[in-house]
């Protein structure tokens, strides 16, 4: 009789385990959006917009524009933070349709680069990027999430070709 009520409690403690697991994997694949305050632009003394300034790090963004379903843009980084280095990873754009993409790499007008290391710079760019998009309708999302820890920084910037 013990030996059953002991095979049950561990079996109900087995399914919570995995209920547990699974929610917190469903909540790490959500897109982190921020809600449409009009907060995505310039914190911290970042000017001319749009850009973002994350403890330091500054992006800038400059010519927007839609091709097609190619998002192309201009970036410029700025490190003054704890920071040691840039890359294309941390960005991502998300279209209306709230598809997240990554850099193009396969294109021969868009550049990408592989980790660049700040050592004895604290500039960045410009580069020319670009992102297919799902649906070309703006605005867009880049989402930036600059290498500052484990528990650190995420920013999304709205952008509008123009």
């Amino acid at each position: 009789m013990l030996r059953r009520i002991l095979v049950g409690v561990g079996i109900l403690a087995g399914i919570a385990a995995a209920v547990i697991i699974a929610l917190l994997a469903y909540n790490s694949l959500k897109v982190p959006l921020k809600p449409s305050t009009g907060g995505y632009l310039a914190p911290e003394n970042c000017t001319p917009g749009p850009c973002a300034n994350v403890q330091g790090f500054t992006l800038w963004i400059s010519d927007v524009r839609v091709e097609g379903t190619l998002v192309r843009m201009k970036v410029k980084f700025e490190n003054k933070s704890r920071a040691t280095h840039a890359s294309p990873e941390d960005m991502t754009m998300i279209d209306a349709s709230r598809h997240s993409s990554p850099i193009v790499t396969d294109s021969a007008d868009c550049q990408t680069w592989k980790r660049f290391e700040f050592k004895n710079t604290t500039t960045f760019g410009p580069m020319d990027i670009c992102f297919r998009v799902y649906n070309p309708t703006p605005p867009f999302i880049l989402h930036w999430a600059p290498d500052l820890g484990a528990f650190c920084c995420e920013t999304d910037i709205k952008l509008s070709p123009g």
